[in-house]
């Protein structure tokens, strides 16, 4: 099993009240649970967030925070609350209502990666079950939550930037609204997780990087944004999805030609978004 449920690397100084983390870019797979897979190991990352880590890595350059997930998602989804149990794959997990998440096997321990792939060969145990959440998900998102009431005490509000990517042909032009196709969608719940100022600016930062930007639609925001987006009491959540192909060859899970470029253009709109309602609380009540 993985040491360590997350990795956090701090700015030197901590001048931004953004906290940038990236809850599916983990690729510590335990041995014990590759075995237990009838899937082969570039099949089980399919469902990862994989190089999003790099992509981010420079907002503790810019004053923020930044922690990531070790485990992979196929192991452990911390997009997911912890009682999102799958009956079909836990031993002894009761059915709670209609979970359109569970149901399709995409709970907090999921039984599928992408496309319905099917991870195990039968059930785990609630133990095993138990143990990943209690280790990975719990500390992960203890850290985060500290991370973000940290932002608000200094700056009077958090800003969450909830990392992650999505396969290209995820966005259909004809569903979006616009003419191309969008290589970013921020998901705020429609207005509930974020203030549509933040949102605005972070928009921004994308466009003025020349980028295709849409919100919300396919992707709204999971658990994260559901939970830490409290636009009513200063802390906001923006869940970013980015566009596989513009920095990694899908197919192989590897970084293409143009991943230095767009990892460049990312430190200057991480730069941005870092700026954003940073000055802190007791400056701007004076």
């Amino acid at each position: 099993m993985p040491t360590e449920a997350y990795n956090l690397v701090m700015p030197e100084k901590l001048s931004s009240c953004a906290v940038f983390a990236s809850p599916h870019s983990g690729r510590d797979y335990p041995a014990a649970f590759l075995d237990r897979s009838v899937l082969n190991y570039k099949t089980i990352r399919s469902s990862e967030d994989a190089f999003v880590d790099q992509l981010f890595d420079s907002a503790p350059r810019h004053g923020a925070p930044f922690l990531t997930a070790a485990m992979p998602r196929a192991y452990l989804d911390l997009n997911r609350n912890a009682d999102e149990l799958d009956p079909a794959l836990i031993q002894g997990a009761r059915r709670q209502g209609h979970n359109p998440r569970v149901a399709s096997g995409l709970g907090v321990i999921p039984r599928v990666v992408a496309n319905g792939r099917v991870i195990y060969n039968g059930k785990i145990t609630m133990d095993e079950a138990r143990l990943r959440i209690d280790n990975y998900w719990r500390p992960y998102h203890a850290c985060l939550k500290s991370l973000l009431s940290e932002a608000h005490q200094i700056f009077g509000q958090a800003i969450l930037i909830d990392c992650h990517s999505m396969p290209h042909e995820a966005v259909a032009i004809s569903g979006t609204g616009q003419s191309k196709r969008p290589e970013i969608v921020l998901g705020d719940r429609f207005g509930a997780s974020a203030s549509g100022t933040i949102v605005d600016q972070i928009e921004s930062a994308f466009a003025s990087a020349g980028l295709n930007v849409a919100r919300n639609t396919p992707f709204a925001g999971a658990y994260v944004t559901q939970t830490y987006g409290r636009p009513g009491r200063h802390q906001h959540a923006i869940q970013v999805e980015i566009d596989r192909s513009l920095y990694m060859d899908e197919e192989r899970i590897e970084p293409n030609q143009n991943f230095h470029a767009f990892r460049t253009l990312m430190d200057l709109v991480i730069s941005e978004i870092a700026g954003i309602g940073s000055e802190p609380a007791r400056l701007a009540a004076e």
